[in-house]
């Protein structure tokens, strides 16, 4: 009997053990289907939000916009390592990353820089101390806060005031290879200025007109007087409303077929494009990595899209990557954007595209390009840094460009698919409050597009590449230090002080050449500088003939900065 009933205890015993294992192998079995299940309908929803459908590459699930959802559900957040686990570390060396050149200057150089700029500060605030001029003073001002910033106030009024003459000097002429510029005196240190009427033709180094389309006769002068006279010089309507023309709508294919994408939009405002079309793109929940050297318009438009930003060095991959693994494991953007230039204007370098395209593709982010500097002038058949790259324009999600540069117009544009085009023209403030774009530019854009389309317009687009090139060896070869890529049409010479970037558009202009001078604060308060902008209608006599006067102004000035 004992026997028995010890039998019997181990028979209940594995029989209760056996029926423990499968209940809780049923409960693990339905807790794995409900996490699938809830995965999927995760997924589904995101689908359905989106308005995309999925798509399984290298076991991973990408949407078709471009963005990539999560597929671990570990209480909202998403762990470093998981992350890592999910998107291998990127391999830089099969990628071009090169950030442009930007040598730096000797540690005396920079030493004398600050104490020159502090110099100036100190004399500018003894002037503003004692000798306070009257067109100085706020009038009738009691009781109201001031209309300028304090420190803004002083520099522009005792710093910039200085070197006042050297910006905004007036021109009556086409801005082509060459310009007339009207000649105009001070008697008040700056503070006002009058025409002398005398006039001086110079050779043109400081306009945009990469591919010479800024021109007072030919075929694009032609199209735009004929646009004038068919359709008027504006139409007093924005392009939402009124403000369309059979002209505009030729134009935005002309644009998408030029760029190799579905659809495009044109705006009148290069500017406006950035500042008014980046809010209506994105929204609460987004969050853009943005180039430490973006322009105005860019920063603007991101401010007023009221997004998270997070700035990465310039031209600096790495730290890019870094900062989007770091926002992919808080697990808390709805989208993640990357906000970079194709050339930049006072740096003169070139955005590593392919780079940060294979980065956009293995994170799954979102990639917005401003060719406003690039398109025309970048690649062998002028479409942009995308060209230049060798990057397909379909693997940018949004690509922005202006009519300003290459094309001798005015205006801009925002490019890709026929889904984007569409959310702009519905959302963006540019498109229905915004004037339209004015006939005649219209049609001086189209007409410049189809030009540079044809055999004569890629040799101006090899020209240019020549004379950059050319006049970038050159500058070397004096000891000039200069900014950027090889074949960058923008060049900025680094002059550093406020002193000599005045002295040196001064006597540029005396040897007949128009140059702009920068400075803060569109640069670093000790980084000023000449850009010179490059075109292919300046013949190469010309160009050496620059060369020839800026060497020796490099020489007079003391420039001759490089240690290479």
């Amino acid at each position: 009997m004992s026997s028995q009933r010890q039998n019997s205890n181990v028979k209940s015993t594995i029989s209760a053990l056996t029926f423990s294992a499968v209940r809780t192998a049923r409960m693990v079995d339905t807790t794995v289907v409900t996490s699938v299940d809830l995965r999927e309908t995760n997924l589904n929803k995101n689908v359905q939000c989106n308005g995309s459908s999925e798509k399984n590459i290298n076991g991973k699930i990408h949407l078709q916009n471009g963005s990539l959802k999560s597929q671990t559900i570990s209480n909202g957040s998403n762990k470093c390592k998981d992350e890592n686990e999910r998107f291998p570390t990127m391999d830089w060396s099969q990628y071009d990353t090169f950030p442009g050149s930007f040598e730096k200057c000797s540690l005396m150089t920079a030493a004398l820089t600050h104490v020159g700029m502090y110099l100036l500060m100190f004399l500018g605030f003894v002037n503003q101390l004692l000798f306070k001029p009257k067109v100085a003073t706020e009038r009738n001002r009691e009781g109201y806060a001031p209309l300028y910033n304090p420190f803004e106030q002083f520099f522009s009024r005792y710093v910039y005031r200085r070197v006042r003459h050297c910006f905004n000097r007036p021109i009556s002429s086409t801005p082509g290879a060459e310009l007339t510029l009207k000649e105009r005196h001070t008697d008040d240190y700056n503070w006002s200025f009058r025409f002398t009427g005398k006039e001086k033709r110079c050779i043109n180094l400081g306009s945009y007109n990469y591919l010479g389309f800024a021109e007072a006769s030919g075929p694009c002068a032609e199209a735009a007087e004929a646009a004038a006279r068919r359709y008027g010089l504006a139409l007093a309507s924005s392009r939402g409303e009124l403000g369309s023309t059979p002209l505009h709508d030729e134009l935005e294919r002309t644009t998408a077929g030029f760029l190799g994408v579905e659809a495009a939009v044109v705006f009148g405002m290069g500017f406006a494009t950035n500042a008014l079309g980046l809010p209506g793109l994105l929204g609460s929940g987004s969050l853009v990595l943005s180039d430490e050297n973006n322009h105005a318009s860019l920063i603007l438009g991101l401010r007023l899209a009221r997004v998270a930003v997070r700035v990465f060095r310039h031209n600096d991959v790495r730290h890019c990557e870094r900062l989007a693994r770091a926002a992919l494991a808080e697990g808390r953007w709805t989208k993640i954007v990357i906000v970079v230039e194709g050339v930049y204007s006072m740096e003169g370098s070139v955005a590593p595209l392919a780079a940060l395209v294979a980065l956009k593709k293995r994170l799954g982010l979102y990639l917005y390009l401003d060719e406003a500097h690039s398109v025309g002038a970048m690649g062998p058949r002028g479409r942009g840094v995308t060209d230049h790259c060798g990057v397909s324009p379909r693997d940018v999600d949004v690509l922005m460009g202006t009519f300003t540069k290459s094309f001798g117009a005015a205006g801009g544009y925002i490019a890709g698919s026929e889904k984007l085009v569409d959310w702009v023209r519905a959302r963006c403030h540019a498109h229905g409050y915004a004037h339209a774009m004015s006939p005649p530019v219209a049609a001086q854009v189209l007409a410049a597009m189809r030009a540079i389309s044809s055999p004569v317009g890629l040799k101006r687009v090899a020209r240019l590449r020549d004379n950059t090139h050319h006049f970038r060896r050159r500058l070397r070869e004096m000891g000039a230090i200069t900014f950027g890529h090889e074949d960058s049409p923008v060049v900025p010479m680094l002059v550093y002080t406020f002193s000599k970037m005045a002295a040196t558009v001064e006597r540029l202009t005396e040897r007949g050449l128009a140059t702009v001078g920068v400075g803060y604060p569109a640069t670093p308060l000790n980084k000023a500088r000449i850009r010179f902008c490059l075109s292919a209608a300046h013949s190469r006599e010309q160009i050496d003939r620059c060369l020839d006067s800026i060497e020796a102004v490099v020489e007079e000035v003391g420039l001759r900065y490089s240690r290479r």
